[in-house]
């Protein structure tokens, strides 16, 4: 009899953890679904073959064998450099780099959404996900080798192992490696995103999850700290440079700024561009109210720790980059975009998902309805059709939206790369081949293309002094890029010069009598 009772025990463990298991992978399936479309919409929307960008430039050229580094300014961090290093470090095809990053982000979204179950439903996750990847600035740089998708992803993960960290010792490991990713990427973008966590943990006495924090800020910020005292002077000589770079931190209302970047502009400085359509960023001026209904619903089903945190962190990580810098760039606020993107499909499937009349509610209903799972009012039943009808319109008009831009903006970003491949090749042409040098207008990413090192004399690029160009130029070919119609340098009047697009080349090939 005792056996037969310790066998129907087993039998009755073994399949409750079988069904648990089917469980898990079944709610795995729709985040996961998420991701490979994602991945996929990069692959056949950012075209792989899109040359390298200024920043990527900088980036990639770190851990490159193709062509000296560039000039590594105070404000960046190494983690995109070692993050493409698998593939740069042997590889100059930017199109195996873009395949690489697709698929890399795309698994990094999965994990991310993954952090966040149990917390909420699955159908908010999916549609949470979709939300953030089918954002037009997402698409755009989730193949880029940049820093602020990555930090996105992984400032989502990190609130969601903060979360579940008290009740779930494994979400401690997952909370350290996403605080050194945000660290490892970006360290005052992950200090930003991550106040609100910090607040909350001094608040409840979480000393154990507040230290993992820490740790992993500190572990993730230490290359940049050391190479502020071997290369800057110190962390706050490195801060007030990386300040001084970006147009000075301070008092700046660049909310319009981020507005007239919506339509497409990579980078916007100085932002002096008219507002674009406004179909174009009604997303975004309805972001703000879709997060305050979500808080609002949260705290109507008592379950608002979950929306309430990722919502702070959402505003903090956006608060520099709104009002503390005088440019904008969409990609700035990617973290941002990534923590409001849970709460607002929480709140639209709120909206959407119609509650069973009370005659009909099950037990079950009734009573977790009793604890916080309320219905909404009468009169707002009556309405759901109409409500559901214009959340489905919102929707589908946003992804036009999303998809209009996205393809406008790869348009100009792939002319813009294949005109600097131009200028590479004229360069080749004219002699300009390794080892050589390259300055002045746009010549970071020319000068990649062209297998040479760049300098420039002002700015925050700088890192050499005209009698260094002058001293170059006896030894090695040299060239200056100037905008089509402006004088050249003095030291460079007498050199040969060729139009290339928009450019005028002026160059020096040493015992070639040029």
């Amino acid at each position: 009899m005792a056996g037969s009772a310790h066998a129907t025990l087993d039998a009755a463990s073994r399949e409750r953890k079988r069904r648990g298991t089917a469980n898990s992978a079944r709610a795995a399936w729709p985040p996961a679904a998420v991701a490979a479309g994602f991945t996929l919409a990069q692959l056949l929307l950012v075209r792989p073959g899109m040359g390298l960008g200024w920043d990527e430039t900088v980036y990639v050229s770190q851990v490159s064998g193709h062509a000296p580094a560039s000039f590594f300014s105070a404000p960046r961090a190494r983690g995109v450099s070692l993050l493409v290093a698998p593939v740069a470090a042997w590889s100059s095809s930017t199109a195996l780099l873009r395949v690489y990053l697709a698929l890399l982000s795309g698994l990094a979204l999965f994990l991310a959404l993954r952090a966040w179950r149990g917390l909420f439903p699955v159908r908010v996750l999916a549609l949470g996900g979709t939300l953030f990847a089918s954002l037009w600035v997402t698409l755009f740089y989730g193949p880029q080798a940049m820093p602020n998708y990555w930090v996105a992803v992984a400032a989502l993960a990190a609130v969601a192992c903060f979360l579940r960290a008290p009740t779930d010792r494994g979400a401690l490991w997952g909370l350290a490696g996403s605080a050194v990713l945000m660290a490892w990427m970006r360290p005052v973008d992950a200090v930003w995103a991550a106040l609100p966590l910090l607040v909350l943990g001094l608040a409840r006495r979480h000393l154990r999850t507040l230290l993992v924090l820490l740790a992993g800020l500190a572990a993730g910020a230490a290359p940049w700290v050391i190479e502020a005292y071997t290369s800057y002077g110190g962390p706050a000589r490195r801060l007030s440079d990386g300040s001084a770079i970006q147009g000075g931190l301070g008092w700046h209302f660049a909310v319009v700024d981020q507005l007239r970047s919506l339509g497409g502009r990579t980078l916007c400085r100085p932002c002096t561009v008219p507002l674009p359509n406004p179909l174009l960023t009604l997303w975004w001026l309805a972001l703000p109210l879709l997060a305050a209904l979500a808080l609002v619903l949260a705290v109507r089903a008592r379950r608002t720790t979950a929306t309430a945190l990722p919502l702070a962190c959402a505003a903090t990580a956006a608060f520099p980059y709104l009002f503390l810098i005088g440019y904008a760039a969409p990609r700035f606020l990617l973290p941002a975009y990534a923590l409001l993107a849970l709460p607002v499909a929480d709140a639209l499937v709120r909206l959407l998902t119609p509650s069973a009349p009370p005659h009909r509610r099950t037990a079950a209903q009734s009573q977790s309805q009793g604890q916080g799972q309320s219905s909404p009012p009468a009169r707002f039943r009556i309405r759901r059709p109409v409500v559901t009808a214009l959340v489905c319109a919102g929707l589908a008009g946003h992804l036009a939206v999303q998809l209009t831009v996205l393809v406008h903006t790869v348009g100009n970003t792939t002319a813009a790369h294949r005109a600097w491949a131009r200028t590479a090749a004229e360069l080749d042409r004219r002699g300009v081949r390794p080892p050589c040098l390259v300055t002045g207008h746009e010549a970071i990413p020319v000068a990649f293309a062209a297998r040479c090192a760049s300098a420039a004399t002002t700015g925050p690029n700088a890192n050499i002094t005209v009698d260094g160009i002058v001293g170059a130029a006896r030894r090695a070919p040299v060239a200056v890029l100037v905008r089509a119609g402006s004088a050249p340098p003095r030291y460079a009047r007498d050199w040969a010069s060729v139009r290339v697009g928009e450019v005028r080349l002026y160059y020096v090939v040493p015992g070639a009598g040029s």
